[in-house]
Formats: C-alpha cells, structure tokens, sequence
C-alpha cells in the first residue's frame, strides 16, 4: 500500500469535509484535547458537546479542576456513564499540577504513566493538543484501517491490536500530522459508520479491501459473544416526607459507581439491614416499580423499595451519609438510575403535597 497517497487523498478530503467546528477544537490546547478526548471514549459527540461545554465553564484550566472536590467533577459528570473516567480525570489534574506545574508532558512514555491516559489517548494530547507528531488508535480508526486493509479478529484482542498499531504508525504522516489525526477520527464518525457506511464519499474507498470484496459487514470483527449476567438490588428510599429529604450514602471510591452517592442497597434476599434513621416510620414500606439499568458487562435489576422515616439525624460519619433536598439540587454525583428515581420521588412529593 502507497502510505503517502493514503495520508494524501484523506488530507484533501479533511479540507473539504472534515469537522472544524467541534467546541474543543476553539482555541485547541492539550487540556481541551484530553478532556474532549477522555469524555469521547466509548461516548458519541453529540452526546459529549453539552458536557464539555459544562465542564469548561466551570473548570476552564488544569488548575480549576485539580483543585475543585470529586463531588463537583462526579455531578458535572452525572449521566455520561463510566465513572472511572471522571475520578480519573480529576487525579489526572492533580498528579499535573503537583509533578508538572500544571503542564502536560511532552511525550507518549510520561502521558501513560497519568492516571486514565491510555496510548491513543496520549498521541491524540501530542498530536492535536501540541501539533507534535504522534500516532492515535481510537475505535473509529480502528474502523476505518480494518476495512480497508480486511484486518481480521476481534481489534481488542492483542495481537489485532499489535497489528492496528503498526499500520496506524506507518500511515500517520509527519507532514500535518494533527490534520491527519483529526482526519482519520472523522472519516471514520461521518463516512465509515458502524452499520451503512457511506462508502460513495470516502476518499480511500477505491482501494478499500473490505468494499472491493464486499465484506465491510464483517469488519471490525466482533467481540466473542458472550451471556450477559444479570444482578439484582434493592435500593432503600428513606425518605422523610416532610422535609422532603432523602437518605444517600457515598460508595466506595472503587467498583460500579465509585465515589458516587447512592441510595443504601440490599442484595439478593439479604435481610434489610439496621439503618442509620433512628425514627423509621411504623407504616408499610412500598416497592416501586422495578427498573434496569444496563452496564456493558451486565444488567442491573432493582427493585426500589420507599421507606418513610419520621425525622432526620445528624450522623457522626458527614463523610458517608447525606440528606439530599429533593427540592433544590445539590452539587453531588449521581449515579443515572439513582437520578431518575430521584425524579420520581420529587413527583410523589409534589402529588402528596397538592392532595
């Protein structure tokens, strides 16, 4: 293959078509780059763009987020899912700040040391955020050189993934390098989508191996399929109907929902545990209808279960537990099936209230 004419024919098509107006690509530093970049994972762009621009209004420098509590990054973050991904991002800021005096590195090796920068992630902070040389791999590309080199086998699997690394590297030209990185991630999000890719406007499609032997279905090949568990909870909804307060508890800072707020949980047919509601209401404590919430490896059934307490208490560990208003929003993080039952417990409030 003619990497050149490869590099060549995409550029001019970048110039054409390509997207220049993507709110991180205003006034491009590598900081806008890494957190456009960390939300992009696994995340489409529309879905993003509303985020981001939350997120730099509030943490417009390094600065501002490596100084700001994991609360406030956790709730900015609410409803983008992968919460690793922000804790990650504010340790990141932090370990800058401290180690490099609020600059980034300048290479690949000392980026991937930082907490949440992968490879690609970190030629992307070079390349786009730099205008350095450097060499990205994120799922679109991923895309786009299986088709057209027919590259088979699942692309996370090491050795595809070794094999995606070496084409990518000897694809990516030194001349207009940040052009290139953001051509190829383009291509592959405009004209080279997962199902009906538009083949008619790609600039690399004549000699695409995928479309000439009309196979583009077939690749990237899929992830080895399999059974997908299901787990089951209950949350416990204490809520004081008066105060028009919820009980929260903070997670652990590792696992499903780190760091977030949550309502107290029971497993299985474990037995409710002792709560720290000194003045749990006698009445009937009613199941709502259940919900699921769908994780990448598995599915979460829960069963809310509302729970009336009679007066709030002050509790030794501030650290873990909270009263959330479910009046006035606080700045916390929330896991998304947490926030929507926070909706429906506002809804019953206000229906008690006019009744």
């Amino acid at each position: 293959m003619d990497n050149t004419n490869f590099a060549t024919r995409l550029l001019n098509w970048f110039d054409h078509h390509g997207r220049k107006h993507l709110p991180w690509q205003h006034e491009r530093t590598p900081y806008k780059v890494w957190i456009s970049e960390i939300m992009l994972q696994q995340t489409q762009v529309a879905t993003v763009i509303p985020y981001f621009g939350r997120f730099m209004e509030r943490f417009p420098a390094l600065e501002d987020l490596a100084q700001a509590k994991e609360d406030e990054v956790l709730h900015l973050w609410t409803g983008l899912g992968y919460y690793a991904r922000a804790r990650n991002l504010h340790k990141c800021a932090q370990y800058v700040l401290r180690d490099y005096n609020g600059q980034f590195p300048t290479s690949i090796e000392e980026l991937q040391q930082l907490p949440g920068i992968g490879r690609s992630t970190a030629g992307a902070i070079i390349s786009l955020g730099t205008n350095g040389h450097a060499v990205i791999l994120d799922g679109n590309v991923k895309r786009v050189l299986t088709r057209h080199q027919k590259i088979t086998g699942w692309p996370e699997h090491s050795a595809t993934l070794k094999t995606l690394w070496k084409l990518a590297a000897e694809l990516t030209p030194k001349r207009r390098c940040p052009d290139y990185t953001q051509a190829i991630m383009d291509l592959g999000a405009t004209v080279c989508l997962r199902s009906k890719p538009l083949c008619e406007l790609c600039p690399i499609s004549n000699d695409c191996k995928a479309r000439l032997t009309k196979t583009i279905a077939n690749y990237p090949s899929k992830k080895p399929k399999q059974k997908v568990p299901t787990r089951s909870t209950t949350m416990l909804l204490c809520v004081d109907p008066v105060e028009k307060v919820v009980l929260l508890e903070k997670r652990q800072p590792h696992g499903i929902w780190g760091g977030l707020w949550s309502f107290p949980e029971v497993s299985g047919n474990s037995d409710i545990p002792t709560l720290p509601c000194h003045l749990v209401a006698k009445t009937k404590w009613e199941e709502l209808p259940p919900i699921r919430h769908t994780f990448s490896h598995f599915y979460l059934d829960i069963t809310p279960t509302l729970i009336p307490v009679r007066s709030k208490e002050k509790f030794i560990e501030q650290e873990r537990w909270h009263w959330y208003d479910l009046q006035h929003e606080a700045t916390l993080g929330l896991a998304a099936p947490v926030q929507r039952l926070m909706q429906t417990l506002a809804e019953l409030m206000s229906c008690e209230t006019k009744n």
